[in-house]
């Protein structure tokens, strides 16, 4: 399977992050770091990346988030909403990328199945998706997270 190059991926939305002079963190799960190369991937990165945080377990949440409203899932919108706003305060970007889901080859404990996502991006304005990719391959679902990820914070800094 062929994919594009890292900068590639985060090309628009690094374009659209420098124009602007803004800044962006990453909390991220099931991509296990991918958002974050893309966006390091490009050429002057330090002038809109802050830095992120892969929060795979529970453990790494407790240790890189503040503590989430009791009964919020991981694997949902909410919770993808909450990874996107405490990262961007914590870190004080302009916007954050909250990513959580299963990427496979199995579903995760949740009952989601793989290729489930939910990706939230929070700044001057937010917005959430669910993506369900159908695909069990656990690299091509991290692309596609990842992918989708970068896409909506292009498509939002773009307005």
């Amino acid at each position: 399977m062929s994919h594009p190059s890292l900068a590639a991926l985060s090309g628009a939305a690094a374009g659209l992050l420098i124009a602007n002079k803004q800044t962006v963190s990453v909390a991220e799960s099931s991509c296990g770091g991918l958002i974050s190369a893309a966006l390091v991937a490009v050429p002057g990165a330090s002038a809109f990346y802050i830095g992120g945080g892969v929060i795979y377990t529970a453990k790494g949440g407790k240790t890189l988030l503040p503590e989430r409203p009791k009964g919020m899932q991981s694997a949902t919108q909410a919770f993808a909403l909450f990874e996107a706003r405490a990262i961007r305060e914590k870190m004080g970007a302009t916007w954050g990328i909250g990513e959580t889901g299963a990427s496979g080859p199995s579903g995760n404990p949740y009952g989601n199945p793989p290729g489930h996502a939910c990706i939230a991006v929070s700044g001057p304005i937010e917005r959430v998706i669910t993506l369900a990719t159908g695909n069990a391959d656990r690299e091509a679902n991290m692309w596609a997270f990842a992918k989708a990820a970068l896409d909506l914070l292009a498509d939002l800094a773009a307005q």
